[in-house]
Parts: C-alpha cells; sequence; structure tokens
C-alpha cells in the first residue's frame, strides 16, 4: 500500500505548469513501474486519483496535499479490496477487507497502518476469530473467541495469532453492532489445538465438538450394506480399499483418515464427518473449513433442505472412469451400487 514516490525518476504526460511540475490531470510514471492518474496542482497530488502499483494492485482516493485523505479503497492483485480510511497517507479508522469472492475477510480498526482494538476475522466457511490484536496487530491474547458459524456458539480463551490454545465453550450474547459479550458455559471442557498428524488422530478422542453435538448424531443407518489422520493420496492408493473406509480427501496432498479403531464411536467421536455414508443423489457435500480445534478439515453441508432425524449422505466422488476391465478405481460395493444406479429404469 506504500505510495511514496520521493526522490524517484518520473515520466510525466499531461499538463505541466511555469516550473514543469504536474498541473491538472496527469499520468506520472516512476522509475519503480508504478504509475499514478489523477490530479496535480503545481506538482502535488490533489484530487481524485488512482495508483497503480507493479505488481497489480491499485489504491485510490482523494489527495490533499500529496497525502491520501478519507476513505481509500486498496485493490490487491489477487481482486481482493480493502476499504478503509486515511489519514495523511496511512489508514487510520475503521477498514473493512473483502477477498477476491467479495466474502467479508475482515473488519476492524488500523492505526498507523497496522490492525489496532477490537477486530474481527472471517473465515470462508462462516467462522469468525474477534478479539483485541496485539501491537503487531496478531489475534493474539487471553480474551479472544472462535465463533462458529451460527453466531452464537464460541470457544473463548487463549489464542495466539488466531489459533486455539485454550479455551472454554461459550455462548456470544450480542452481536457485532454492539460490544460481545461471552457467557461462559459452567463447568465446560477445556478445548485446546488438537491438529491430527500422520500418526495421531488427536489427544482428545471422545471430546465432543460442541457445535456439531447441537446439530447431528450418529444412529444405524437405513442404507442397505453401510456400516480416520492425515495420510498422502499415495498410502491410500497403495493399500487395499477395505482399509479406505473412513478417509476424506483434503487437497491435492493430504487425506483425512480415520483409521480402526477410531471408527468406532467408543474410541473416537470428537468429530462426525466421516460417518456420513454415500448417496449418489446426497443432500450434502463436502467443504473446507479451519476448524479451531482441528485445522484445516472437511466438513458436511447441506446442499438442501433436510428434515429433522433426515439421514445426511454425500457422493464419494470416486473416479467413475473405467479402468481396463474392472471399471472404475473403486471398491466393489460402490461399482455395484453405480451399476444398479445407472440402468435404466425398469431393469
Amino acid at each position: 500500500m506504500d505510495s511514496d514516490d520521493d526522490n524517484m525518476e518520473e515520466i510525466v504526460e499531461g499538463p505541466l505548469d511555469e516550473d514543469d511540475q504536474p498541473h491538472g490531470f496527469c499520468t506520472v510514471t516512476y522509475s519503480s513501474s508504478d504509475r499514478f492518474e489523477g490530479h496535480f496542482t503545481h506538482g502535488e497530488k490533489n484530487g481524485k486519483g488512482k495508483f497503480f502499483f507493479f505488481d497489480g494492485s491499485t489504491l485510490e482516493g482523494f489527495y490533499v496535499d500529496d497525502a491520501l485523505q478519507g476513505q481509500g479503497l486498496y485493490t490487491y492483485e489477487d481482486g481482493g479490496v480493502l476499504h478503509g480510511a486515511y489519514v495523511d497517507g496511512e489508514l487510520n479508522g475503521p477498514a473493512q477487507e473483502f477477498n477476491g469472492e467479495g466474502t467479508l475477510v475482515f473488519k476492524g480498526q488500523y492505526k498507523d497502518n497496522n490492525r489496532c482494538g477490537e477486530c474481527w476475522v472471517y473465515y470462508p466457511d462462516g467462522g469468525c476469530v474477534f478479539g483485541d490484536v496485539n501491537e503487531d496487530g496478531e489475534m493474539t491474547g487471553a480474551s479472544v473467541a472462535y465463533i462458529y458459524p451460527d453466531r452464537r456458539t464460541a470457544l473463548y480463551g487463549n489464542f495466539v495469532d488466531g489459533e486455539l490454545i485454550e479455551a472454554r465453550l461459550a455462548t456470544l450474547i450480542s452481536n457485532e453492532v454492539g460490544r460481545p459479550r461471552f457467557e461462559i458455559a459452567p463447568d465446560s471442557a477445556i478445548y485446546s489445538y488438537d491438529k491430527s498428524t500422520s500418526t495421531c488422530i488427536g489427544t482428545h478422542t471422545l471430546l465432543h465438538d460442541p457445535y456439531e453435538t447441537q446439530r447431528v448424531f450418529v444412529a444405524d443407518s437405513v442404507i442397505k450394506g453401510a456400516g480416520q489422520v492425515r495420510i498422502t493420496h499415495s498410502e491410500v492408493d497403495s493399500r487395499d480399499w477395505a482399509m479406505n473406509g473412513n478417509t476424506i480427501s483434503l487437497d491435492e496432498d493430504t487425506v483425512l483418515d480415520v483409521p480402526q479403531p477410531f471408527d468406532q464411536l467408543e474410541r473416537y467421536c470428537a468429530s462426525l464427518g466421516h460417518k456420513a455414508n454415500h448417496s449418489f443423489t446426497p443432500n450434502c457435500k463436502y467443504d473446507p473449513v479451519v476448524h479451531p480445534r482441528f485445522g484445516p478439515i472437511k466438513c458436511i453441508r447441506t446442499i438442501r433442505a433436510v428434515q429433522k432425524d433426515e439421514e445426511l449422505t454425500v457422493a464419494y466422488g470416486y473416479d467413475h472412469s473405467p479402468i481396463g476391465k474392472n471399471g472404475p478405481e473403486a471398491p466393489d460395493w460402490y461399482k455395484q451400487e453405480l451399476s444398479v444406479f445407472q440402468a435404466p429404469v425398469g431393469q
């Protein structure tokens, strides 16, 4: 966001005054390849103008005596934008930031180009973190909260740079219009960051997620034949399909796996997404989520209205492309169900 162009060679396109300084609407290109288009008065920016930076980002607003004053709009090279209040060329005051898709990702205050005071950081999945940032603009302290997508259920306690260290279950009493207030649940369990590794599924395997517990439960499926750690795709592909009953692809590198015996609720119930069964006409889909406790994982998100006690299903997403004479690369039960699903009506 730096627009300092002092002592830089420049090429001016537009009217000049008697001292050969830009005067009127001009385009000035600097040796850094940054470019400014806007109004000048005897060499100083005065009026509406816009910087075009060499990296593809831009900054526009109203300039007074060569400094941006009032509301300004910074656009990142990826299309994200930051709306903020500027004083003497620096962010000072309320600001909002949106990503390239137009989704709000930050709301709060700035002082001398740094975040300050109470701030909100929003995740694309609907969750957010609220609290006072430290002198480095990080969401660090003992009074920070992760708020679930319902904007009511929260984990309130100690965070470092937005990452959960230790917190208790709480309820958000007031909304973002007023000063947020959190009511800590009596006798709440203590939640801490518990991301799985390649060898450990978690530390507190029987501690339920409070948001999930309010909304779903596990029971016997009505689907015929229906009845976990971070590993690589190559590990999954090289082992027998019987071992992949509770795997979910996270990204191009990582697969989430709930191995035996943690596929049993008596051994693991901290999360339940792996318990959703397959359907070729699902009512849910897998979506990425940044969980305060588990880190980057996949969640189950409904794609249509569901009724109370209706079973949640997802499409497992096996490749339907034929692989030799054995059909698609998928377990036998999936191939059989696919054959039935694709068969003409009446057969």
